[in-house]
């Protein structure tokens, strides 16, 4: 697997009009422990935009402790391959274990504040994403971080969450599948 100076440097190329390739790197470069959740200025996530086979749905969670609806994904804590990370998380807050990977690039990325809850102060989760499949027959399952895990159609997605992120990758999803 690519380091992941490498995968955020090919993303640039790919998107050299998104801003927050350079972002991620000046943060990987300057930060000794990026990976970290206990780096409480910020550190990495991983997430899975996740397709079922046809590309018309995406697998997403409403998550409990910000009340919105997202892809999956959580903390590196401390591992380095965000791809892993990323499947990882889509495990444990899905219940799915059958992952196709479509792509071991960076499907898209974001610097999102998180909100001090708790004893957590604000800080910035730098969210590398990457691009699965699921089969959206199988069962899934609601973890202890969520309120619901659901199938939304691609078309609907705006209405549950129309932020820039969200609807950059519901964007790519339908020129990558639909033309």
């Amino acid at each position: 697997m690519a380091s992941l100076r490498q995968l955020i440097e090919n993303y640039c190329a790919r998107y050299p009009i998104e801003k927050t390739a350079q972002s991620m790197l000046s943060f990987l470069q300057a930060d000794k422990n990026p990976f970290s959740r206990k780096n409480h200025l910020g550190h990495f996530t991983g997430s899975a935009w996740i397709v079922n086979p046809d590309k018309s749905k995406i697998l997403m969670t409403h998550h409990k402790k910000i009340d919105k609806w997202l892809q999956l994904g959580g903390h590196a804590d401390d591992e380095v391959d965000l791809l892993k990370v990323s499947q990882r998380e889509a495990k444990e807050e899905s219940g799915l274990c059958n992952f196709v990977i479509l792509s071991k690039e960076i499907f898209d990325m974001d610097i999102n504040e998180f909100p001090s809850i708790g004893s957590e102060p604000r800080h910035l989760h730098y969210d590398i994403r990457f691009l699965l499949e699921a089969d959206h027959e199988e069962s899934v399952t609601v973890s202890d971080e969520s309120y619901d895990v659901a199938w939304i159609e691609l078309d609907k997605i705006q209405q549950i969450n129309s932020e820039d992120s969200i609807m950059r990758m519901v964007k790519k999803t339908k020129i990558l599948y639909q033309g």
